[in-house]
């Protein structure tokens, strides 16, 4: 009789099968892209084939985030996860007391504490929030352009660490946003990532136990990740040392922390495990036909139940929102067109963004002749240099003016010799006025934030900003797109083809993630989650974020730009919201969506050209050779106040740079430094010399233009000196 061990994971499919004497005769692991149903479907027909794994002969026994539904369409036994890695580990690792296993969006610990005769246990799970699991830790690295197999390789030892959140996965990506736009290197950002899981673990699955030797590290993460696991070995080996816990003679610290090469199949061990305690008649396999039936066709009645109606009804509904919206996109001149354009003066803006960066070449007339983008490389000056090797390439030699926008404008503006450093507000704007001038409403969806702007008679009269959470952004879209392994391109054709979605729940990205993999467990497809996240994106724009609960009230022209809206799902969703809140409203999709922020600095870099200055553009041939050094340690730290801002020093080459010979990181004539990391204007002065300077500058200013309304209330409230009446005689 076998046994087989099935772990349904959020991500993963793990099995491991055993024959009577408990030999190991087949194990496999694969990513299930949110068909958990089907792959286990596929294992089974390949242990049938591949082992004789009989019906009504043989055992199946199953555990995992998947398993509650599907084990009794297989007749097996459900085991719960931690009862099932506990078997494994009291099985083959008796000496243990202390566990760590970290799956793809879950994380548990557990502790053995001797106790009488044997062992008692205490587990600690967190499965509600991504924070330092494996998905965590995958997400960021995809937004950093890491391949698997490189991050899988990339350490931890010896290498400068940053701080980077590891409560929450939102902020933790808001973190390494900053870090990229900051230009530390890729290397210490995931190194970074490693301290925050580690960190996680410790502080707050721990509960105030101390993990004692010796330490088992089980998971996915655990086991491929080599930095991670050196980030373990360090900190248990401080908090050995610091907690004065004594260790085994002769053993060393990094001896005492192990990682099975098994690490992935310990919950399947352990249920076949627990299945020789259980009588013969419990978890005899009753083959594939109910599993096959409930893919065919139960899943799909169960969804027509709990479920909505996809993005489009029916082919007529998507042909006519297709005529209305799918050739919203302008084209920019073909190459042969442009090239009798490229030898007059040109203005030229860039958009550096968080997940790319935009350039767009304008005519001094304010027509679009080209426009580039290259993904965000984790650094602004290399993304600089790749942005106008392409606009060079196309032609454009001669530069009249350079406006910046995005996140990457302060740190760019002197580097590369900007005339316009421009807010992204402003610049996204002025883009969309210049096409769409009675524009009510603008609604600009980035990679990592989202901007609306309500406007009248033609200013921006308000504004709303989300650039701390995910939830309603491009990026998150993408993530969720990446993981299923569907080109980004390719997202609206997939989502398109669902007829059913599920609900998924408005707000914190985190638990939108959470929400998704409850989903996974009841059998939605990948398509079908993907069109319900475009679905619930408007929500997350607009009331979530944009705490806008009249749309009416804002206006009834609404311009849609931004990256996401080149995603026709997305467009299809947000048409829909609105005109189910608003149904005269006129929505129109900017015709340069992806490119509008660029357009608006380019636009507001031409007023400035148009006053005769000249250009403090410095030249193709500088910036390609730009040479910098980026440099975070203690000695970067701001002491102006106790917040302590770890700050990054990039230190660029440039002809004619003073230099910083003073300062605690000193650098030489022909140097300019930028500083980034800070949360506060001080944090870009480096010594009181400094700080004095631009104190006396702001005291002049405030001389030159007082506040008119400080000087009112001083006045106002300034208590009256009563006159002194002398006594009359009487």
């Amino acid at each position: 009789m076998k046994r087989l061990g099935l772990d349904i994971g959020s991500t993963t499919v793990k099995a491991l099968l055993e024959d009577g004497s408990g030999q190991v005769l087949w194990q496999d692991y694969q990513r299930h892209d949110t068909k958990q149903a089907e792959k286990v479907l596929e294992f089974l027909r390949r242990l049938e084939a591949e082992c004789g794994f009989a019906p009504g002969v043989d055992r199946i026994f199953l555990t995992g985030s998947g398993a509650g539904l599907i084990s009794p369409l297989l007749g097996g036994k459900f085991v719960q996860e931690v009862v099932a890695v506990s078997a494994a580990v009291e099985k083959l690792h008796p000496e243990v007391n202390f566990v760590s296993e970290i799956g793809g969006e879950d994380m548990k610990t557990l502790f053995f504490t001797p106790s009488g005769d044997g062992k008692s246990k205490q587990v600690f799970m967190q499965s509600a929030c991504s924070g330092g699991t494996g998905t965590f830790i995958e997400k960021t690295a995809r937004k950093l352009k890491v391949a698997p197999d490189e991050l899988a390789q990339m350490g931890y030892t010896g290498l400068d660490l940053h701080k980077i959140s590891s409560k929450c996965g939102i902020f933790a990506e808001t973190d390494a946003n900053t870090l990229v736009k900051s230009g530390v290197p890729v290397q210490e950002i995931i190194a970074s990532l490693f301290e925050a899981v580690v960190y996680q673990n410790l502080a707050t699955l721990t509960k105030g136990n101390i993990p004692t030797p010796q330490v088992l590290l089980l998971g996915g993460p655990n086991l491929f990740f080599k930095g991670l696991q050196e980030a373990w070995r360090h900190h248990l080996a401080k908090l050995w040392n610091e907690r004065h816990v004594a260790l085994p003679e002769g053993s060393s610290p990094e001896s005492l922390i192990l990682v099975p090469s098994e690490a992935l199949y310990y919950a399947c061990i352990g249920c076949i495990e627990i299945g020789r305690t259980e009588p013969a008649t419990v978890g005899i396999y009753s083959g594939t036909e109910r599993l096959r039936w409930w893919i065919s066709e139960g899943q799909h009645e169960q969804k027509a139940r709990e479920g909505s109606k996809g993005l489009v009804a029916s082919a007529a509904e998507l042909e006519g929102f297709m005529q209305n919206y799918g050739q919203t996109q302008r084209g920019v001149p073909s190459a042969a067109a442009a090239a009798s354009l490229t030898e007059q003066t040109v203005i030229l803006g860039c958009d550096f963004g968080s997940t790319t960066a935009k350039a767009v070449v304008l005519s001094q007339s304010g027509e679009v002749l080209a426009s580039c983008y290259v993904p965000s490389n984790g650094n602004p000056i290399e993304d600089a240099k790749g942005l106008m090797r392409q606009v060079r390439a196309a032609g454009f030699e001669r530069i009249g003016a350079l406006g910046l926008t995005g996140y990457g404008k302060d740190l760019l503006k002197d580097i590369v010799g900007s005339d316009m450093a421009v807010v992204e507000t402003v610049a996204h704007a002025t883009a969309a006025l210049h096409y769409i001038p009675d524009a009510d409403v603008i609604c600009d969806v980035g990679g990592t934030d989202v901007k609306i702007m309500l406007l009248r008679q033609g200013t921006v009269a308000d504004f709303r900003l989300n650039s701390q959470c995910s939830s309603g952004n491009g990026a998150f879209l993408q993530g969720v797109a990446e993981r299923y392994r569907i080109p980004l391109e390719d997202y609206a054709q997939n989502a398109f083809q669902a007829r059913s979605i599920p609900a998924l729940a408005m707000g914190c990205g985190v638990f939108l993630q959470s929400d998704i993999v409850n989903q996974q467990r009841k059998g939605w497809a990948r398509e079908e989650i993907m069109a319900a996240l475009a679905a619930v994106l408007p929500l997350n724009v607009w009331v979530y974020a944009g705490q806008i609960q009249n749309l009416a009230a804002v206006g009834r022209k609404f311009v849609l730009q931004g990256g996401t809206h080149r995603n026709l799902a997305v467009v299809k969703a947000q048409v829909d919201f609105i005109h189910a809140k608003v149904p005269s409203a006129d929505v129109v999709v900017h015709p340069y969506s992806g490119e509008a922020g660029a357009i608006g600095a380019a636009l507001c870099a031409l007023d400035w050209f148009k006053g005769g200055q000249k250009t403090r553009f410095r030249g193709y041939d500088l910036i390609e050779s730009l040479e910098y050094k980026a440099t975070t340690n203690e000695d970067t730290v701001c002491h102006w106040c106790p917040v302590n801002c770890r700050r990054t020093f990039i230190d660029v080459q440039i002809p004619g740079a003073a230099g910083r010979p003073w300062s605690k990181v000193p650098v030489e004539a022909g140097w300019e430094r930028v500083i980034s990391g800070n949360t506060c204007p001080k944090g870009l002065l480096e010594d009181v010399k400094e700080m004095k300077v631009v104190k006396d500058q702001l005291e002049e200013a405030r001389r030159a233009y007082p506040n008119i309304a400080e000087l009112v209330r001083e006045g106002a409230f300034k208590r009256a000196k009563e006159e002194l009446v002398p006594a009359s005689a009487d």
